[in-house]
Parts: C-alpha cells; sequence; structure tokens
C-alpha cells in the first residue's frame, strides 16, 4: 500500500511539473508564431529601432516604448532596491519584535493590494507632487510607484535569504573583533546575496511587466522618452491600451511587442542564472 502511495504521488507531482512546461511551452508558440511573422512584414529594423508609432498609418516601430520600458524600470530599481535590501537587512538583525510584528504584516498588505489600488494612489498623490517639476503623468511617477510595488518581493525575499545564512558566520565575524554593523554587512549579507539577487531580479519582473499602475500615472505618450518628468509608454501600455480596437496588421504588430517584452524577460532569467552560477564558485 505505501509503494502504491508513493507511485501516485510520483505521477501527480510528475503531471504537475509537465502541465507547467506545457504552459510555458504553448505560450512561447503562440507569442512567436503570431508575432514573428509581424515583425517580417514591417522589417526587423524598423520595428525594433522605429521611432513612430502611427497605426492609422502603417508605421509600427516600437523604441520608444522599449526605451519607455527600460527607463521606467531602471527607475524602479533605483528606488525599489536599496530600500528594500537594507528595510530585510533591519527587519533581519536590528528589528525589536514588537516593532517587527507591526512591519511584517504590513509588507504582507502591501503585497496584496491590487495594481489599480496602486495607480489610484500614484494619481492622487505622487502625480500631483510630480507635476510642480513638470508633467505629473511621467517617467518619475512611473517609476516611483514601480519601485513602491517592487518593495514586498525585494524585501521578503531578502529577509529569508538573510534568515537563512548560518549564525557561524555571524559569530565568527563578532569573534575576530567585528562589531554588531560590520559583521552583519561583511558577513551576513554577502553569504547571502544569491538569494537577494533572486529578489531583485522577481522585482525587476515584476516591474517590467506591470500593465495597470503604469498607464493611470506614466502619460501614455507614444514617443522617445523627452525627460525624467515627461510622460512615456511602456510596451505593456502599448498593448493593453490599443489591442481592443486593433486588427490585421496592428494587432499583429501588439503581438510581437510581448515578443519582445517575453525575450526581455528570458533575458532578465538568464542573466540571474549566469550570476548565480558565478556567485556559487
Amino acid at each position: 500500500m505505501k509503494n502504491i502511495k508513493e507511485t501516485i504521488m510520483h505521477v501527480i507531482f510528475m503531471l504537475s511539473a509537465c502541465i507547467s512546461i506545457l504552459a510555458v511551452a504553448m505560450i512561447c508558440f503562440f507569442l512567436f508564431a503570431n508575432g514573428l511573422p509581424a515583425i517580417g512584414k514591417i522589417g526587423v529594423f524598423q520595428f525594433l529601432l522605429g521611432m513612430t508609432w502611427k497605426p492609422g498609418n502603417n508605421i509600427y516601430g516600437i523604441l520608444p516604448m522599449i526605451l519607455g520600458s527600460i527607463y521606467v524600470t531602471a527607475g524602479a530599481i533605483v528606488v525599489g532596491v536599496p530600500i528594500g535590501i537594507l528595510t530585510a537587512v533591519f527587519m533581519s538583525r536590528f528589528c525589536p519584535r514588537t516593532l517587527y510584528k507591526i512591519i511584517k504584516p504590513a509588507i504582507n498588505l502591501l503585497a496584496g493590494i491590487p495594481s489599480v489600488v496602486y495607480g489610484f494612489f500614484g494619481m492622487v498623490v505622487i502625480v500631483p507632487v510630480m507635476a510642480r517639476f513638470g508633467d505629473g503623468k511621467s517617467m518619475a511617477s512611473a517609476s516611483l510607484l514601480l519601485g513602491l510595488m517592487i518593495l514586498p518581493t525585494i524585501i521578503a525575499v531578502s529577509e529569508s535569504s538573510i534568515n537563512a545564512v548560518p549564525d557561524s558566520y555571524y559569530e565568527g565575524a563578532l569573534a575576530l573583533g567585528a562589531t554588531h554593523e560590520r559583521s552583519v554587512f561583511f558577513a551576513v549579507l554577502p553569504a547571502a546575496k544569491s538569494g537577494i539577487l533572486a529578489g531583485v531580479i522577481l522585482g525587476i519582473g515584476r516591474a517590467i511587466g506591470e500593465t495597470m499602475a503604469v498607464i493611470m500615472v506614466a502619460g501614455n505618450q507614444a514617443r522617445l522618452p523627452k525627460g525624467l518628468f515627461k510622460g512615456v509608454r511602456t510596451m505593456t501600455a502599448n498593448i493593453v491600451l490599443e489591442m481592443g480596437y486593433a486588427t490585421d496588421l496592428h494587432r499583429e504588430a501588439l503581438i510581437a511587442t510581448a515578443v519582445v517584452l517575453f525575450v526581455f524577460i528570458l533575458i532578465i532569467n538568464l542573466s540571474f542564472s549566469i550570476l548565480s552560477r558565478k556567485s556559487e564558485v
């Protein structure tokens, strides 16, 4: 009976893994089968390096959206990564237990807030503040909002990685005469860098793939980014804004934009795998 149960569970786990792989394969097939022909019709360089997006004139250049996605994601990294890592360090090694019981549920609550609620917060709070420096709905507003949105992911993964470091690292540093702060930042934190990097990559993946909140605060102007306080359109926003009424080549071009976005995510994950292997050597 025990062997039968183990066999059944083995089959269930195998089927679950196969379903996951099949889902990814089907997504890849759909995107590339529908997107690559459009890139061929438009022209690879015209599509990827074109600076004008005018579906009414059959002009499909997504360079402004590519740069918009990169700039907004980079801004989110600048805002979210340092705050997220330092918060994780504080919660793991410096935070009093009474304060921890307040901060931890608050961060978990941040992770569960819907994107549209973040978007409303950005429209009501962030956009009016940024309007003092330029356009309220701008790259700066989107970067700041995305920086807030990726905090829960970075904090949770980084804190778990720091807590997983054996106490011998910290105790050994203390034994060598290091202070509490030096022991944490120069012994414990480097040992947890692989897990922290994983949290950062997950945060980047959320930032580059976020749509609703970005639409509400970025300005959605399909042109080359002209400044930190000017409007911008990302690839995800471009797809959502126009997919509802797109037809023929226009629709195929939007799917091709999704292909480019998918490739971006693959590059990010591949880079993480390479960096993780180097850190283990």
